[in-house]
């Protein structure tokens, strides 16, 4: 098995009913890397992150997890994986600290100074007494967090451990996984509804919708795909993308509807490209320099994959 990778599935699939929350996925998680899972409500994140933690069984297809791809041994292995699924359970009259505890001794886990490391770790030293029930929606997340980290995991699993927090609290939670990335060498799994806080944070994506992997990427080709580009519209965009490359020898460019174009890759001279439109009589319309955010990626591209999933008219 290879051991830098610390999670492989091979065409992974859950089906519930006439439900397929899973359709032959197959993802990549490096040692060591911060893998952000990306994907509306129902595209299948919660049902992946289940399957890896035992929670649920797939219908088909196979998967390795800590280097090992046998089942028998995945409860052991599991034990070396801390996870945050849903909203952790925690009893709402007992401190922070007695909620550790109970999860600590049930676990089996040992060393009576776990549990205040642990705590100390998310930043809740000083609420170590406070109830579960008076706790602020940030430190329950904290909360959350030390119970995942209590068994000192190698893998971190983390189903939308930002959602409802306040932009200080968001910040907080990034900073500290960050750390638990660089200085514990935690390999992190994480979804999140909120793609630009995964822009901080994330080195590889995966990208589901329907329960399909439309894209598996680095943080550096996703920087590559969302870079800066000019837009131009024009009378006739074929036309003007003819030009582009007999007069300015550009090819890396997109006709999008309405005559728009995009022009990808290093603009030296942008007012060449304006001027290739107006001295052609094209008629510009409009033209703008912009960014590509990831949020703008991620949209075009579920929009042009589910639209290739749907059947044609006469297919079988």
């Amino acid at each position: 098995m290879n051991q830098s990778i610390i999670f492989q599935s091979n065409q992974l699939t859950k089906i519930y009913g006439n439900t397929t929350a899973l359709d032959h996925v197959n993802i990549t998680i490096p040692k060591g890397s911060i893998y952000g899972l990306v994907g509306n409500n129902g595209a299948g994140k919660t049902t992946l992150f289940k399957l890896l933690a035992g929670h649920i069984f797939p219908t088909s297809g196979n998967f390795t997890l800590l280097g090992a791809g046998n089942e028998s041994n995945f409860t052991a292995l599991r034990k070396r994986c801390g996870c945050i699924i849903e909203k952790p359970g925690f009893f709402p009259n007992m401190t922070a600290k007695q909620n550790l505890e109970y999860y600590r001794i049930q676990r089996g886990i040992p060393g009576k100074d776990t549990v205040t490391n642990c705590l100390k770790l998310v930043g809740l030293s000083e609420a170590s007494n406070k109830r579960f029930k008076a706790m602020s929606l940030g430190m329950k997340q904290r909360l959350g967090l030390a119970l995942a980290l209590i068994g000192e995991p190698e893998l971190l699993i983390l189903d939308e451990p930002i959602n409802g927090l306040d932009p200080v609290g968001i910040i907080e939670i990034r900073n500290l996984l960050l750390k638990l990335n660089h200085e514990k060498h935690i390999t992190i799994l994480i979804s999140s509804h909120i793609l630009a806080e995964l822009e901080h944070i994330a080195t590889h994506y995966g990208i589901l919708s329907q329960g399909k992997l439309l894209e598996e990427t680095t943080a550096e080709q996703l920087r590559e795909k969302c870079q800066s580009y000019l837009e131009v519209k024009v009378m006739d965009a074929h036309k003007y993308a003819a030009l582009l490359e007999s007069r300015l020898h550009c090819t890396n460019y997109k006709i999008l509807p309405d005559n728009i174009v995009h022009i990808y890759g290093e603009i030296k001279d942008i007012s060449s490209y304006s001027h290739l439109a107006v001295k052609s009589g094209n008629g510009l319309l409009s033209f703008a320099q912009k960014e590509a955010a990831f949020e703008s990626y991620y949209m075009e591209l579920i929009t042009s994959k589910n639209q290739a999933m749907i059947p044609k008219k006469g297919d079988v």
